[in-house]
C-alpha cells in the first residue's frame, strides 16, 4: 500500500508478487514460454533467469503471491502437489529418522511414506493427531518431522496445530493446508515450521490445472529455500509457465470463492445432518463437531468440504451414483461440485493400513453453484436409497 499500511488478503493475491513491466505494461503476469534465458555475459544472467528448470519469472511471480498470502519468506511452486509432499519429504528424512504421521491423511501421502520411504529406512508412527499427547508419546530421539493435516482428509478432523507444537521438540511441523487454504487459516502462527499445499485445490479452484507449493521461513530450517530449490536442478518438479499461469489467475478469486464454498458448505451440512438416511455429518463448522471449538480458534470458517457417514457401505455407494448436481469424481476445492466414495477412490491405498477409510463414507467438495439447487440434488438423492 502506498501509505505503508498492510494490504488486505485479496488486494494482495492481486498485486503482490508482480508489478507490470515497463516494456508494454502487462496487467497480468506474462507466461515466459522459454526454456532457456539469453545472459549478458558468461554466467552474467539477465534478471536471475537462466533456464526454466530451475527458475521463470511466470512461476516466481506465483511463489511471490502465495509467500505473501501464507505470511512466509518465500515459497517454492511444484509441478504437482505430490511433488511437494516428496520434496519435503525428502529434504527433513534421512536414513534412521522417524516421522509421525496422522491416522486420517490423504491416502497418497501416506502411501508415498509407507512404500517408498521405509525402504530407505525411514520409519513411521501413525497417531491420533488430535491428541497432542498420543503425539508426544509418538516423537521419539530421532523424530525428524511431524506431518499434520487440518482439516483432515477425508475424515475432516481438527488437529490442534499449537497443541502439537507444544510437544513437537526438535522435530519440523509440516502442516498441509490445502484444505483451509492461506485465507482460512495461517500455520505460521500457531507455530508450523513448514506450509504446503496442493494448488490443484482451492488456490487454483477451476479443476483445470495441477500444481503445489512449499512455503517457510529462513529462521526456521536452515537452507531450506537452498535446498527446495537445487531440487528443481537435481530432479525438475517445477510447473509449467503456462499452469502457473492458470494457477495465479485462480488465485486472484480465492476469497470471494471461499466465501461462497463455506456458506454453501455449511448450508449442505446443516441440511444432511438433520435427514434420517444419514448417520453422522463430519463438518467442523457444525457444534456437535468434536474439533469445532479449536477450529473456531484457529480458522476464519470452516471450509468447504463436507463428509458423510450413512448406516451402510451400500447407502454409501447408492447416493454417490444417485446425484446429478454433484458430480461423481475425485480432487476437490473446485467451483463445481464434485461426490466420491473414498474407500474405493482416492484413499483406496490405504485399505488394511491404519489409515483405512470406513466403506460408509462419502466425501463431498461442495462448489459455488446456487444453493437451492444444491440442496434439491442432495435431496433427491437421498430419496433414492
Amino acid at each position: 500500500m502506498t501509505d505503508g499500511s498492510t494490504p488486505g488478503f485479496t488486494t494482495n493475491a492481486i498485486h503482490s508478487g508482480y508489478e507490470p513491466d515497463s516494456l508494454y505494461g502487462p496487467i497480468n503476469t506474462p507466461i515466459y514460454a522459454s526454456t532457456t534465458f539469453a545472459q549478458d555475459g558468461l554466467a552474467e544472467l539477465r534478471g536471475g533467469y537462466e533456464y526454466t528448470r530451475v527458475g521463470n519469472p511466470t512461476v516466481t511471480a506465483l511463489e511471490k503471491t502465495v509467500a505473501a498470502l501464507e505470511g512466509a519468506d518465500f515459497a517454492v511452486a511444484y509441478a504437482s502437489g505430490m511433488a511437494a509432499v516428496d520434496t519435503v519429504l525428502r529434504i527433513l528424512l534421512k536414513p534412521g529418522d522417524h516421522i509421525v504421521v496422522s491416522n486420517d491423511a490423504y491416502g497418497g501421502t501416506y502411501r508415498l511414506i509407507q512404500q517408498i520411504f521405509t525402504q530407505w529406512g525411514v520409519e513411521n508412527t501413525v497417531v491420533d493427531m488430535t491428541n497432542a499427547d498420543e503425539v508426544a508419546a509418538a516423537v521419539q530421539d530421532n523424530t525428524k518431522a511431524i506431518w499434520v493435516e487440518t482439516p483432515t482428509n477425508p475424515m475432516l478432523d481438527i488437529v490442534d496445530i499449537a497443541a502439537i507444537a507444544a510437544v513437537k521438540g526438535d522435530a519440523k511441523l509440516v502442516v498441509d493446508n490445502t484444505f483451509a487454504s492461506p485465507y482460512l487459516q495461517k500455520p505460521f502462527d500457531f507455530g508450523a515450521d513448514v506450509v504446503l499445499h496442493s494448488t490443484t485445490k482451492y488456490i487454483g479452484g477451476h479443476s483445470d490445472v495441477v500444481g503445489g507449493v512449499v512455503c517457510g521461513k529462513h529462521e526456521l530450517i536452515d537452507a531450506f529455500e537452498e535446498n527446495l530449490r537445487f531440487f528443481f536442478g537435481w530432479v525438475g518438479p517445477i510447473p509449467s509457465p503456462f499452469d502457473t499461469y492458470l494457477t495465479a489467475r485462480g488465485l486472484k478469486t480465492l476469497a470471494v470463492r471461499m466465501d461462497r464454498h463455506c456458506d454453501n458448505a455449511e448450508a449442505v451440512a446443516r441440511y444432511l445432518d438433520a435427514q434420517p438416511q444419514v448417520a453422522r455429518v463430519c463438518y467442523p463448522g457444525l457444534e456437535s463437531h468434536p474439533g469445532h471449538e479449536v477450529a473456531k480458534r484457529q480458522m476464519t470458517r470452516f471450509g468447504g468440504m463436507v463428509s458423510v457417514l450413512f448406516n451402510t457401505t451400500e447407502q454409501a455407494k447408492a447416493f454417490c451414483k444417485s446425484t446429478k448436481l454433484f458430480c461423481l469424481a475425485e480432487s476437490l476445492g473446485g467451483v463445481e461440485s464434485l461426490v466420491e466414495h473414498p474407500a474405493t477412490m482416492t484413499h483406496v491405498s490405504v485399505a488394511g493400513s491404519a489409515l483405512e477409510v470406513p466403506g460408509e463414507l462419502v466425501r463431498i467438495s461442495v462448489g459455488i453453484e446456487d444453493e437451492a439447487d444444491l440442496i434439491a440434488d442432495l435431496e433427491q438423492a437421498l430419496a433414492q436409497i
